[in-house]
């Protein structure tokens, strides 16, 4: 059966919303590209951004997967309206057979050393080094398979941290992998946290998956409690809305570190977290930051 595809291009400062709407809207799989370097990005929720140009004027091309008998111009005007686009962009449809975009998508995602010990891996791949320490996980509909500098910076601060017999918080969970990792590298109890059921879902059977324990919970269901290690790969204007809550969670002497932060936000957020917790720079990658810091 063939299916559909959509193109459309949109600037980078959107297209994450845009993708995040056409999953909404019935989309199977969506990928992000740099329109102008052609590279793929992470499936379902992010672009992994090209940084040799101005920010505002990247413009990103988004690629989503539709079911032969879908209303394309329904799906993008619907789209584009929730992602907050005043009018939507142009765009272009194509038909892909089921074995060509099966082994299209597939062939994205590769293995993917976050270090030399930690690896993620698709499930339909072998591990490159018998060695590793391996997540499994397979694009899906929740942010997180490791291509995206955000997710990166905050797996390489949970393999720093994390020794052994840690609790451990992922807030803002998508599909799981912090909190998979966490649980990999030896942590005692994971929760991971989202507002969104589909991300729950998805982290919970991801940790399934990688026969890891992982408690999945909605913000207001999460017992009280507080942790060793807290982390939350989200974005800029959340974490400073989040402040209170990520402070409290976090015990006296515990780590905690924010992803999903740009550069020139790093000062703005830090603030919040003052004087609980002092928060610097300790990694960046392609414009991003990670902070930390431990709980006074």
């Amino acid at each position: 059966m063939p299916w559909l595809s959509l193109t459309l291009e949109v600037e980078e400062a959107v297209a994450e919303a845009v993708s995040e709407a056409l999953l909404e809207c019935g989309a199977q799989s969506v990928s992000l590209e740099d329109a102008d370097a052609g590279t793929t990005g992470e499936v379902a929720r992010f672009a992994e951004p090209a940084w040799d140009a101005p920010r505002a004027w990247r413009r990103n091309r988004v690629c989503a997967l539709l079911a032969p008998d879908t209303d394309v111009l329904k799906v993008v005007v619907e789209a584009t309206r929730a992602a907050g686009l005043p009018s939507p962009p142009q765009f272009s449809v194509g038909r892909v057979e089921d074995e060509d975009w099966v082994r299209r998508s597939q062939s994205q995602f590769t293995p993917l050393a976050v270090s030399e010990r930690l690896w993620i891996v698709p499930t339909w791949r072998e591990a490159p080094d018998p060695r590793a320490l391996v997540v499994r996980l397979d694009p899906g509909m929740a942010f997180g398979t490791g291509t995206h500098p955000t997710t990166r910076l905050a797996l390489r601060f949970l393999e720093r941290v994390v020794h052994g017999g840690e609790r451990v918080l992922d807030y803002g969970c998508g599909s799981g992998i912090l909190a998979i990792a966490a649980a990999r590298l030896g942590a005692a109890e994971v929760d991971a946290v989202d507002l969104d059921p589909l991300a729950l879902e998805a982290a919970g059977g991801n940790s399934r998956a990688n026969q890891v324990a992982v408690r999945v919970w909605t913000p207001e269901a999460l017992p009280p409690g507080d942790y060793d290690v807290v982390v939350a790969n989200i974005l800029a204007n959340p974490l400073i809305v989040l402040a209170p809550v990520l402070t409290a969670r976090a015990r006296k002497g515990g780590a905690l570190a924010l992803s999903g932060i740009l550069e020139a936000q790093a000062e703005d957020v830090a603030a919040e977290f003052r004087p609980a917790i002092d928060l610097d720079v300790t990694g960046s990658e392609d414009g991003w930051v990670l902070l930390e810091g431990v709980r006074t």
